[in-house]
């Protein structure tokens, strides 16, 4: 079999539309296909990029083109409003689900909120990515309950907050940025996950002097470099399917 074969077939039993990450683990188990390169993962990202029957849906996800009329959130909008919406939550859900499974891939304890549980990360909810399904009693209830509404949060081993993570894509940062003011004596790491559009917006939000005390705290991390992350932990961790 030859490698865009590979490829392509793998995308078809994802679903026809998957993320680089997932192409990376699942198109090396194809035992009829031989990838005589030290570099597999380049060649499965060049044959993305460039073969015609496959197209990008966003910065870190592929679809295949016989598939476009039926994914949902390519389809044309019945109800221009509705259809703005669906396109945004499902755009949130998607990064919010690669940032639990970055967590995972670092072996660190992953959450999300209960509200959240039913969204969408591709083919699977936001409940199975997560790793865990409650939340940490880390703290008092109020901070505990205030990080509830994170839309992200990496836990270590001692189920203590590592990083909190807020997604972005079209709400107010500066509502993102009161959160992580209130939960300022953690010593977690915060992270706003945006588009690189919004980083003047986020300078501007951050410069107000009310969040002196953790500006330096705070990380502005673009979508793409999120997924250049994300692929590269997962590459590492399949490292046993190049050699």
């Amino acid at each position: 079999m030859k490698q865009h074969q590979a490829v392509l077939l793998t995308l078809e039993k994802l679903g026809g539309i998957a993320t680089l990450a997932a192409l990376y683990t699942e198109v090396l188990k194809i035992k009829e296909c031989l990838w005589e390169t030290k570099t597999p993962h380049a060649s499965i990202r060049r044959i993305v990029q460039k073969h015609p029957l496959i197209f990008k849906v966003r910065p870190g996800l592929w679809a295949l083109e016989s598939h476009r009329g039926k994914l949902q959130l390519l389809e044309p909008a019945i109800n221009e409003a509705k259809n703005k919406v669906l396109l945004q939550e499902n755009t949130h859900s998607y990064y919010q689900g690669i940032v639990l499974e970055l967590g995972n891939l670092r072996k660190l304890n992953t959450f999300a909120p209960h509200q959240d549980k039913n969204k969408l990360f591709l083919n699977k909810k936001i409940a199975e990515v997560r790793s865990l399904n409650t939340m940490p009693h880390f703290s008092y209830e109020a901070f505990v309950k205030r990080s509830q509404t994170i839309d992200a949060i990496w836990f270590n081993e001692r189920l203590m907050p590592d990083t909190f993570f807020e997604i972005e894509h079209s709400t107010d940062i500066q509502n993102s940025l009161l959160k992580f003011f209130d939960l300022k004596d953690f010593a977690a790491k915060m992270v706003i996950v945006a588009a690189q559009a919004r980083r003047k917006e986020f300078e501007a939000k951050l410069g107000i002097s009310a969040f002196s005390d953790i500006r330096s705290r705070i990380k502005f991390l673009t979508y793409e470099t999120l997924i250049h992350q994300f692929e590269d932990e997962t590459f590492k961790a399949n490292q046993g399917f190049f050699i």
